[in-house]
């Protein structure tokens, strides 16, 4: 299909930063720069890697290179009826099949259709030498050896530079609509819980403050069973609320404080936190505008058993994801050893010395 293969300049780049010690910066569509520590490094375009290598619809599989247009992934699985079951936020025109992997995040849809991690089939990439590997196929049942291309989703580039991507795509359901209804957060939290206890087609729950939202996709006759279940206001633009949470364009994100997000059990009860918050994935996922310390917004969101990233704003010299345990540290240094000997690849992005 359409594109081009840059692999081979790409290739070159690395193996010549590799030599002479150079840490590189991967840029994609440049989307996603403020995510995770501040990028440092010779830069290093993957601009013009680009094309749809391979679509089975009838497979449900679809490969493309890194650098490809989010966009234009979702225009030809749409012409199809298909989707990407994920839902991955753009956060602006430019972004890329690599920054969606590499990022790993995932939007309102995740715990209802799974993450980023859960729909990689397999990838090609480069190596910190400069070597290209690849790893696992285009087939959802492909279990040969280790996992090795969903390790990719989330390590921000420190591993290797994406080149290619095989992707597990779903059916777009036959219909999809949104209810409202005005809630405290104590009711929002219990009401999703429930929910998510009965066989309902759920796809998307979510509290801003003031109302709480559900998405409902499937068959029709499923869906109208659950609407005169589920009660509530119907939604008139119900693809367009989803689309501004995901984005952060919903008005609750229009603020300059730090954005922090908190990763936590869908049941645990609002958080005692200075600031503002809005629940999405069913109460698992809290975003919270606050000045409060990190090590007080961390120690809360470890409290309930989960953990806490800075995801936008503040410091970013310091660490912005959940600190790792000792144990899980040291694996994460050796899968940068093996993967990248000089440490050239977007070094620090993650973690510092990663």
């Amino acid at each position: 299909m359409s594109g081009a293969d840059r692999t081979e300049a790409l290739q070159g780049a690395v193996a010549a930063a590799h030599a002479s010690g150079t840490p590189v910066q991967i840029l994609g569509g440049g989307t996603k720069t403020f995510y995770g520590r501040e990028p440092r490094g010779v830069p290093l375009s993957l601009a013009g890697h680009t094309g749809i290598v391979s679509y089975e619809p009838t497979e449900l599989v679809i490969s493309a290179r890194s650098a490809t247009p989010l966009a234009e992934i979702e225009a030809v699985l749409a012409a199809n009826r298909q989707m990407l079951a994920f839902e991955p936020p753009h956060f602006g025109p430019g972004a890329t099949l690599g920054g969606c992997v590499a990022s790993g995040i995932s939007g309102p849809r995740r715990p209802y259709g799974g993450a980023v991690r859960d729909h990689v089939l397999g990838v090609r990439l480069l190596n910190g030498k400069g070597e290209v590997l690849r790893f696992g196929g285009e087939v959802m049942k492909n279990v040969a050896g280790y996992d090795v291309s969903r390790l990719m989703t989330g390590a921000m580039g420190t591993l290797g530079v994406l080149l290619e991507v095989s992707l597990k795509v779903l059916p777009r359901p036959a219909v999809e609509l949104t209810l409202r209804q005005s809630a405290t957060v104590g009711h929002a939290i219990e009401a999703m819980g429930r929910w998510a206890g009965h066989p309902l087609p759920v796809s998307a729950a979510a509290f801003d403050g003031e109302s709480l939202y559900l998405r409902l996709s499937g068959a029709e006759s499923g869906v109208r069973a659950a609407r005169g279940q589920i009660g509530g206001e119907l939604v008139a633009d119900g693809e367009g609320f989803w689309e501004r949470l995901r984005e952060h364009r919903h008005a609750f994100f229009a603020s300059s404080m730090p954005l922090w997000r908190l990763s936590v059990p869908p049941a645990a009860p609002a958080l005692d936190l200075p600031g503002k918050s809005l629940l999405d994935w069913g109460g698992a996922q809290r975003w919270l505008l606050s000045d409060a310390p990190a090590s007080k917004i961390r120690e809360a969101a470890a409290g309930t058993g989960g953990h806490a990233c800075l995801f936008r704003g503040a410091d970013r010299q310091g660490e912005v994801f959940h600190p790792l345990a000792p144990a899980l540290e040291g694996l994460h240094r050796n899968l940068k050893r093996a993967f990248d000997p000089a440490g050239i690849l977007n070094p620090g992005r993650l973690y510092a010395g990663l």
